[in-house]
């Protein structure tokens, strides 16, 4: 049996893959330039480069017999070239290459008549000003790549805002999206396998703060002919999308119940986080099966959940208080990412409640989130 995976990161979730993978017996190597990462702490093996170094990328390859990586900032061409030469890698450097790239991704869901925002690409202060004309305000610039958490977007509600936002995207590639007026942010964890087997969880609803996802509720709030429509869109998407493992499909719910994508994810997400103790298949352990080859788990919750992200709340060394108090409270499960220093919304850890009362597992989640600092 083939037992050696690379991971191309090594931040929480390059972290959580890797001991979801040893729990199934595999050595796991790293690629990462932060020395002591989150992963590294974990992994079989660090090699300290850069993820976009395409010799990193290739001394990786020479020693494992799968590759798969947490971020998209990988260098997706890097990857090809590699597959290419018969190296196993999902999901596949041709769908990284296009959900890297936010513009690539709108007209590939534009190409498969998936339903998403109206998007326009720009350059220029003008052609801003035109895409406002046609959307109405307000509009979101955003940049093409490298804009997860919020850190590329740009909310412009009239004409004096475009400035504002250029400068915040200055020198980067970008995008206008029509602003979605959405009731809820929900979201389809899914899973394909080597082998063409697919599966996906219960819709879950998100809720961000400043763009970033803050607390998950699984399973989502929402009538079941949407959350069925909703796993139908996801399901389209894996259709189209080439390459295993486990993908997140964003997506807008709107007042009048249309359900839009927003966003791929082609890596295990912040959605599915919630997995670990809530589903019988964690989607971590569900991603190393499926790059693996190994037959796919099922995605059945055992209880209902809700999970509230760790941010950072200063700059400076980490150092963790409250986790005796956490670890008291029945059914919380805290999860601590190993991070050596802490900035402003970093993400730092996550907690999970698990009760079948929702309600009641998102008020024990925001006390426990309050006892925890780093």
């Amino acid at each position: 049996m083939k037992s050696n995976i690379g991971i191309v990161g090594g931040g929480q979730l390059g972290r959580m893959l890797t001991l979801a993978a040893k729990r199934l017996g595999f050595t796991v190597i790293i690629l990462d330039i932060t020395k002591n990462s989150p992963a590294a702490q974990v992994a079989d093996e660090h090699i300290i480069g850069d993820i976009k170094d395409e010799e990193a990328i290739k001394l990786l390859a020479s020693k494992v017999d799968f590759i798969t990586f947490e971020i998209e900032l990988a260098n997706a061409g890097g990857l090809d070239n590699l597959s290419k030469k018969g190296v196993l890698i999902n999901p596949s450097a041709k769908t990284l290459s296009i959900i890297k790239d936010k513009l690539l991704q709108k007209q590939f869901l534009k190409k498969i008549k998936i339903p998403t925002s109206q998007f326009r690409q720009v350059t220029t202060f003008k052609d801003i000003e035109e895409a406002a004309d046609i959307f109405g305000y307000p509009i979101v610039l955003k940049a093409r790549q490298d804009g997860y958490d919020g850190r590329g977007n740009a909310v412009i509600n009239s004409r004096k805002d475009i400035s504002k936002a250029m400068k915040k995207l200055e020198k980067r590639a970008l995008y206008v999206e029509k602003y979605v007026p959405f009731v809820k942010e929900i979201a389809v964890v899914i899973a394909r396998s080597i082998k063409g087997e697919v599966v996906a969880y219960p819709v879950v609803e998100t809720i961000h703060k400043n763009n970033i996802c803050h607390i998950v509720i699984a399973p989502a709030q929402i009538k079941k002919d949407i959350a069925k429509y909703s796993v139908k869109l996801a399901r389209k998407v894996m259709k189209n999308m080439n390459g295993a493992g486990v993908f997140c499909i964003e997506m807008f719910l709107k007042k009048n119940d249309e359900v839009l994508i927003n966003e791929i994810a082609p890596r295990v997400h912040n959605a599915g986080h919630y997995t670990i103790e809530a589903s019988i298949t964690s989607q971590f352990e569900q991603h190393i099966r499926a790059i693996t080859g190994l037959p796919l788990g099922r995605t059945n919750l055992r209880s209902s959940a809700v999970m509230i992200n760790i941010l950072g709340e200063r700059t400076g060394k980490a150092n963790l208080f409250g986790l005796e108090e956490v670890l008291k409270m029945p059914n919380v499960y805290p999860h601590i990412y190993g991070k050596l220093t802490t900035k402003i919304e970093r993400k730092m850890g996550h907690i999970t409640v698990l009760d079948t009362n929702r309600k009641a597992a998102l008020q024990k989640a925001i006390q426990a989130r309050k006892l925890i600092h780093i």
